[in-house]
């Protein structure tokens, strides 16, 4: 039996520790190598022989097992302080109950089994009943959290103290209800053991409403932080339409007076006021480049957008072929949250890159589709997650019922905009 002890601990030692970094890396979105599990393993074994040397308590063992595994997620994942608490808690909490539900069903059936050959079987048995619920809490748990970890670092804190509740509570049920095993069980025994049972269930049900809870409240703040941010951009795109406007209205002034101009120059040229003319081509000349654009889309609300913010952007070369179909069936409004989401998209990434920089902006009719295409220099890293840029660019190719495409070549970021421009959405 010592030898069967020995190889069900290394089994259940080797078991957890291959869980606990599965489930920390995949929570947190990082990969452990190889390495990591070495080191933790060879922690865990230390820690087990410690404890079982020095007599110490299980609680203190345990908590030895939390801070191994912080170590772990902090130093060889990278992961940040409080991210690597959340991990190390939820990993043992989740392990320690698996241990705890499994122990109640042994310690109601398994005594009358005592110096019967079939006590081995149904140990191992156990064991790997104890795996699966194990790796089955695991994936619930990670599929209420849906980590991100950039949206929900901010108020990571939040699940620390419900964490250590319920993991405190399972300790003492572990340590107050297993110290031994009965070589025989009453019915009242049974009953206790199956509310104890009943009891670790409704700990691990309250947890997972908790992190439901946690992922929708993410959920929230940030549609709060991408309304923000969406009424701010209306803000400024209101800015770019009204000046469109005026542009327009400008412009039409300026045509509407242009036969007044030319009489004008007729008129000093007859009169062999030569010098007189050239001044006043020069002014024309003025009033005709402020009322020009140096992009024309045939949208004046783009072009004006264009002109601003490639203008300010003057490190960076832009190349632009592209002009939008009459009637364009896009609202001047989604046309400027689409471009303008675009290009600051570009420019972050060009500024972030080495080199030669360069936008390339094109469009294309497709029947009744437009399809339209900026182009980028981006650094050699990944690309980041979306954030809220993307997501307004998706809204509106969803209006349109259109689709929006990503695609990175080396150093060059494509973005691909689908529109169905036949007429206006509602």
């Amino acid at each position: 039996m010592d030898h069967f002890a020995l190889l069900m601990d290394g089994l259940c030692l080797a078991g957890q520790g291959v869980m606990h970094l599965f489930f920390a890396g995949r929570l947190t979105g990082k990969k452990w190598k190889l390495g990591h599990f070495a080191a933790y393993l060879l922690l865990l074994g230390v820690l087990q022989l410690v404890s079982t040397g020095l007599a110490l308590s299980g609680t203190l063992s345990i908590c030895a097992g939390v801070l191994e595994l912080y170590a772990i997620s902090r130093f060889g994942m990278k992961n940040q302080p409080s991210v690597s608490w959340l991990a190390a808690v939820l990993a043992f909490y989740i392990s320690q109950l698996s241990f705890g539900m499994i122990n109640s069903v042994e310690a109601a059936l398994f005594p009358r089994f005592i110096g019967s050959p079939l006590l081995y079987l149904l140990l191992f048995t156990a064991q790997l009943l104890f795996f699966v619920l194990c790796a089955c809490c695991y994936w619930a748990v990670w599929k209420l959290l849906a980590w991100t970890e950039d949206s929900q670092t901010p108020y990571i804190g939040l699940l620390l103290f419900p964490g250590l509740f319920v993991f405190a509570a399972e300790l003492y049920i572990l340590q107050t209800a297993y110290s031994f095993f009965a070589p025989m069980v009453s019915l009242e025994e049974v009953g206790r053991h199956s509310t104890l049972l009943l009891l670790q269930g409704m700990g691990l049900a309250a947890l997972l409403c908790t992190l439901y809870a946690y992922r929708h409240l993410c959920q929230g703040f940030q549609a709060q932080a991408a309304l923000q941010s969406l009424t701010q951009a209306a803000q400024v795109q209101k800015v770019y339409i009204t000046e469109a406007q005026a542009r327009y209205e400008q412009t039409k002034s300026f045509r509407h007076d242009i036969k007044n101009h030319l009489s004008v120059l007729d008129g000093l040229l007859r009169g062999g006021k030569v010098e007189e003319s050239r001044g006043y081509l020069k002014k024309l000349e003025s009033v005709s480049e402020a009322l020009s654009f140096p992009y024309q889309t045939g949208n004046p609300v783009v072009d004006i957008l264009l002109g601003e913010k490639l203008g300010l952007a003057k490190e960076i070369a832009a190349e632009v072929s592209l002009v939008l179909p009459k009637p364009c069936g896009i609202d001047d409004f989604d046309l400027c949250v689409l471009f303008a989401n675009a290009l600051d998209n570009a420019i972050t990434a060009c500024r972030a890159s080495s080199g030669a920089k360069i936008i390339r902006i094109s469009g294309k009719r497709q029947g009744d589709f437009y399809l339209l295409t900026f182009e980028n220099t981006c650094s050699d890293e990944p690309l980041p997650p979306a954030g809220t840029g993307r997501s307004n660019i998706e809204a509106v190719a969803e209006k349109y019922h259109g689709a929006v495409l990503t695609g990175k070549n080396g150093r060059q970021f494509c973005l691909s905009v689908l529109l169905n421009a036949s007429s206006a959405q509602d």
